[in-house]
């Protein structure tokens, strides 16, 4: 069991779904639709309706060749979000961020989990706070560029790098959750890689966050614009299921747990 907030997750036996608020302007898929107070608070609430079991908030979109935007603009996003989620929802709040000052921001109101894209390697405040405020955290791997001599192993060893990172900064083992990091320093093969051979991260011993929604891996592979891919991270939830992922984090909510809920069923009755 894993406590995020005031909820417990049986990261061992289910599959739980962190739903996407991006309150961004640019977002590759949902950019400017959410970021209005009474829009976050509206989609927030659908979410929670249809099955999230974490609202996951965002205030930079990370997609290729986005614009680093400052941290002050950043802070002014996400924190009057997660103020407003946490007064008026009960449920586990996430920052996705990479930048200490953010972090702090969103710690200070009440966000409950750090999910950073560069996996604690980015900013060494991340882990000091993540620690200091006793949250967990998503580490996700990530790399500058996508070049790789073995990319399973070294995905795998670059993973072994942010955890070490962790240890040392006094973030507790059951705090931590893992994520291939589909979409970041991989290639199109590379992405599929680190979907299909998922077990190399749950090996390491620790909840593993599989976040494909809508992603170019899928655009790829289906040749759809991000309006179109839901199906396609349908079967990427499937596997993540059959993989033993603890966590999907999804744009469509209510579709993605269907596909858990329907996978789940088929594993348990056909042993």
């Amino acid at each position: 069991m894993m406590k995020i907030g005031n909820r417990m997750f049986d990261v061992e036996q289910d599959c739980s779904i962190m739903g996407i608020l991006n309150v961004t302007p640019d977002s590759f898929s949902d950019g400017g639709k959410w970021n209005d107070i009474e829009k976050a608070k509206k989609h927030t609430a659908d979410m929670i309706a249809e099955g999230a079991a974490i609202i996951d908030i965002g205030g930079e979109s990370t997609r290729p060749g986005h614009v680093q935007i400052s941290i002050q603009e950043e802070i002014d996003r996400v924190v009057p979000v997660i103020e407003m989620v946490k007064k008026e929802f009960d449920i586990p709040v996430s920052i996705d961020s990479y930048k200490g000052e953010v972090v702090e921001a969103a710690l200070k109101v009440g966000a409950d989990l750090v999910n950073d894209i560069w996996g604690l390697k980015y900013d060494a405040k991340v882990a000091e706070l993540i620690a200091e405020y006793q949250v967990p955290c998503c580490l996700m791997h990530n790399r500058e560029k996508a070049e790789y001599n073995n990319f399973l192993d070294d995905m795998c060893q670059d993973m072994r790098e942010s955890l070490a990172i962790a240890k040392k900064a006094g973030i507790a083992d059951d705090k931590i959750i893992l994520d291939p990091g589909v979409g970041f320093g991989k290639t199109y093969e590379h992405n599929l890689m680190a979907i299909h051979h998922l077990e190399r991260l749950v090996e390491l011993g620790y909840p593993v966050l599989l976040a494909t929604s809508r992603k170019s891996v899928i655009g790829t592979a289906l040749d759809l614009p991000s309006d179109e891919r839901v199906e396609g991270t349908l079967v990427t939830t499937v596997l993540g299921v059959q993989k033993r992922a603890a966590f999907v984090r999804v744009h469509d909510v209510k579709e993605n747990l269907r596909a858990i809920r329907m996978t789940q069923a088929i594993l348990r009755e056909g042993k």
